[in-house]
């Protein structure tokens, strides 16, 4: 079973939930977001707007694959501006009851899956305090990441948490999600930490989490394992 994280442009989003419902996805949440692209490469790209919106949802090995296929077919994802897919492998699944829903089957699984760990990609999470997206992009372009998009979210802190390295913690934070190939990384994660970490305005926290499906910018145009 995999995450799917699949991002897009607003009037794409109706085509996409069409896809998701061809393949009998049960579980679909969509997020408001927005990129980090500047107004520059929007005018090269031929894009007007900077708001995306996010789809989350649960698929198995060969449901996205589909998935992904699709998204090519009818997003036009292979194109630059309009969308990128990536697919984030599942450790495990809380109740047998759950896999058969997510599974839509009816024989009872195991709730127990362990995936590989070593990926070609990987998702880079970034969460920020608010107003410090540039901070962090900048910082992570420095190191060869190739652009993100941008969550609005806000932080629930109890009273031990109020300062993270005697830097007070922001209510309103930014969750920025980088994709990148695993041997760049190291480098990205380093210079978002050494530039925008912690013990800066940005106070910024970053982890990865491995990617067992990408498609959608041009950076990622030697995957050929979505095209079967």
């Amino acid at each position: 079973m995999n995450y799917v994280i699949s991002i897009c442009s607003p009037k794409c989003i109706k085509t996409l939930n069409h896809i998701c419902s061809d393949l009998r996805l049960p579980f679909s949440v969509v997020l408001l977001g927005e990129g980090t692209a500047s107004r520059s490469m929007l005018d090269i790209l031929g894009i007007e707007s900077k708001e995306k919106r996010v789809l989350l949802t649960v698929a198995s090995e060969d449901q996205t694959k589909k998935l992904i296929q699709k998204q090519k077919k009818q997003m036009f994802i292979d194109v630059p501006g309009h969308g990128i897919v990536i697919a984030v492998p599942i450790k495990s699944i809380g109740g047998g009851k759950t896999v058969n829903y997510l599974n839509g089957e009816n024989e009872p699984q195991k709730a127990k899956y362990t995936p590989k760990l070593s990926y070609k990609y990987e998702l880079i999470v970034a969460i920020a305090n608010e107003g410090q997206t540039d901070t962090v992009m900048n910082a992570a372009s420095a190191a060869g990441a190739q652009g993100g998009t941008v969550l609005h979210g806000k932080h629930l802190h109890g009273g031990s948490d109020e300062k993270f390295f005697n830097v007070s913690i922001a209510a309103e934070k930014e969750v920025i999600l980088i994709v990148a190939k695993a041997e760049e990384k190291a480098a990205i994660m380093r210079s978002i930490l050494e530039k925008a970490g912690p013990n800066t305005a940005a106070g910024t926290i970053v982890f990865s989490l491995p990617a067992s499906e990408v498609a959608g910018i041009g950076a990622f145009e030697d995957n050929d394992d979505n095209d079967e």
